[in-house]
Parts: structure tokens; sequence; C-alpha cells
């Protein structure tokens, strides 16, 4: 006789895990070992993302179309990106052409990379005639501020001898004209909504260049150079537009290119996690569910600042639906992530025999989600 279902679905929601899966791979991991462990169960894979790196893909597996597109990375080497359509609504992944990963050889710089592929992606999906661009943005390989983002949207930044700006934050110390320009009609009225997860404003100790220039390669004199052309480019867009955006929370996530979009695209700021589960359906999805799932590579004090678990959590919370997270490593105490609203929590580092070899969970990563997805199976779906 086939295995009588259980009442109610699964679904299974994590973000990517960085350096060993993406979302979709982790989701499809995970739900294979509940599917094992607990026959008869429909297991519904929905990944998800903060609007950083995996946003593209989350789209993607929700049914949105994949459009290929060509355009300039962060170096100025042409690197292939893509962006996700479904009916009005276009979703564009700053990462795809202007996040770490798209650096030749991985060589980090800071005072050079710039967004300008970025704008181009925006300019395609206007091409498309959606109304709505979702702007996931995060990784970012730059500090320039969105400064190459709107030059590739017909924005003129020219310096003292009327010669325009060449890519890169660094070069923005030089910047004494902003010339705005074709840009209102290059957006020809989109509405663009910017999914971001942090609140730094452009500058200062919290800003764009100080908290996260570090981590795309700068350090001392770098970070004075970078500061200096974010000043220079908020005064003159300020005296463009008759508006101050630096403070506003969102304008220093990555590199600045939350100004660029607030400022002179008239874009609006939505907590990550919150717009992606709106694109990706998770409310219809969890109605009737039993169980949600989410992960992440590592639930720490992070994730219950606005990352993707803590969201799912949130949302799951409001439809009644009680959910369990997966992790490559946990950092919460159990009180910790009780807190948060997780019934189990369960890190893929605890499923390897002993203490393992360092990076074997990284490595088995895979296998070890499938493990994981037993285990919840065997603890919360068993009669």
């Amino acid at each position: 006789m086939p295995p009588t279902p259980h009442q109610g679905h699964v679904v299974v929601a994590p973000d990517k895990f960085k350096g060993s899966l993406d979302g979709a791979e982790a989701a499809a991991r995970i739900a294979a070992g509940i599917r094992r462990a607990a026959p008869g169960t429909e297991v519904r894979e929905l990944p998800v993302a903060d609007g950083g790196e995996g946003t593209l893909a989350a789209a993607l597996a929700a049914g949105f179309r994949r459009v290929p597109v060509e355009v300039t990375g962060p170096t100025g080497l042409p690197v292939e990106a893509a962006l996700a359509v479904r009916g009005d609504t276009a979703v564009v992944e700053l990462a795809q052409a202007a996040g770490l990963a798209r650096l030749p050889g991985g060589r980090t710089a800071p005072l050079t990379a710039g967004s300008y592929g970025v704008g181009q992606l925006i300019a395609e999906a206007v091409s498309l005639g959606v109304g709505r661009i979702v702007l996931g943005i995060g990784g970012s390989a730059g500090t320039d501020a969105g400064a190459g983002l709107v030059q590739a949207l017909g924005v003129r930044l020219r310096d003292v001898d009327g010669a325009e700006l060449p890519p890169g934050g660094g070069a923005l110390r030089r910047i004494a004209e902003i010339d705005l320009g074709p840009l209102a009609d290059a957006l020809g009225g989109v509405e663009i909504v910017v999914a971001c997860d942090v609140d730094n404003p452009l500058l200062g100790p919290r800003g764009a260049a100080a908290v996260y220039g570090p981590q795309k390669g700068a350090s001392g004199e770098d970070l004075v150079v970078l500061e200096e052309g974010l000043t220079r480019f908020a005064d003159l867009v300020a005296e463009a537009t008759g508006r101050d955006l630096r403070e506003t929370p969102g304008a220093g996530a990555a590199g600045g290119v939350g100004f660029a979009a607030l400022a002179l695209l008239g874009a609006t700021v939505r907590p990550g996690i919150e717009l992606l589960l709106d694109l990706v359906g998770f409310d219809e999805a969890v109605r009737g569910a039993r169980l949600v799932v989410t992960g992440e590579g590592c639930l720490d004090a992070q994730t219950l600042h606005g990352k993707a678990p803590a969201g799912v959590a949130a949302a799951a919370a409001r439809a009644g639906v009680r959910v369990a997270a997966v992790a490559g490593r946990v950092e919460l105490s159990e009180p910790e992530w009780r807190a948060a609203g997780f019934t189990a929590a369960i890190a893929l580092t605890d499923l390897t025999e002993g203490a393992g070899r360092p990076g074997e969970s990284l490595a088995r990563a895979g296998e070890l989600a499938e493990r994981a997805g037993e285990r919840l199976a065997a603890l919360l779906l068993a009669r």
C-alpha cells in the first residue's frame, strides 16, 4: 500500500549556504531528506534571499523568466549576467553585474571597481516594458555610491576639466559637475524598489566606506580617499536634486548604491527578506503547512537583524506554522534561537562524524543538508 500522507505540507525556504550551496540546492537537498524520512509528505521547495546574492536565483525558482544580458563588470571587463521577469515586475541583482564574485581572479579593486553594469541591467529591464524593478543590493565589489550605475543611465559626471569621471569611488574626489541629462526619460516612470537588509547611512563611522570598505579591500589611505569622494558626490547630488539623502537608512548599502537609488532613481527601500517573500509567494505557499524549514550558512547574531531565516520565521509565525532552521553552523544558543521563533535548529557541523576535519561540512554540505532534513522529519513530523 502507498504511504499515507501526513496532514499538511512542508515548505523548505532556505537562503544560500555561502561557499557551498545556493538557495535552490539547499532547498532540494533538505527536501530530499524530509521526503526520505517521511514518505508521503508533500514538500514544497521555495528558496529565498535577503536582497543580496541569491536574489535572482530565488526569483527564478519562483517562476520568473531568466533574461541573459552581457554587461560591464566591476573592473570594466564584460560579464554574462541576467535579470528575472514575471508579468510587470523585473528583478535585478547587483551582485550579478558588480559583485565581489565578478572580480577577475578575486583580486579586489577598492578604488576603481564600479557599478556601471547594474545600470545596464536596469536599462534592459526598462526596455522590456516592466512597471516595477526590484533591485537587490548587496555584496558589491566597489564603493562608488552608484556613480557608475547612473552613468549607465545617461547621467554625466565630470571633473574640473569637463572630462567624464572614470569608474570607481576613488575618482569621486575629482567630481565637479553632475548633469542628470536624460535620466528621467531613461527610467520611463518605472517604480524602483530596493531590497536591502542594512540601515547604514552613506557617510561617517557607520557609512559605506568605513564599515564595508575593508570587505572590498580598502584600508588606510584608501578609506580616506573613498570617504572624501562619497562626501563630494553627496554634496553635488544634493545641489542637483534639492534633496540631501546621505543620512537616510540604507544609503550606505552596497558601497553607496543605496544612495544613488534613493537620491537619483527615486527608489523606495524595503527590508530585503520581506520583499523577496512577497515576490516568491511565501504567504500562499505556507497556508495550511505543517512545518517551514529555513536556513543559511551561519545562524548567528546577524541572523536576528533582518537576515532571511529571521524573516521566514516571522512570516511563518504570523501564519501560525512552526519553523525550524538548518545551518552550516549554529552560533546562537538554544534559548536565543528559540526566542527567535525556531522550534529546532540543526547545524551541519554537528552531523559529521566526531569533530570532523576543518571544512568538512562545506565539502559535504549537500549530503549533510539531506541528513539534516531526515533528522528534522524524525523530530517534528513523526506521528
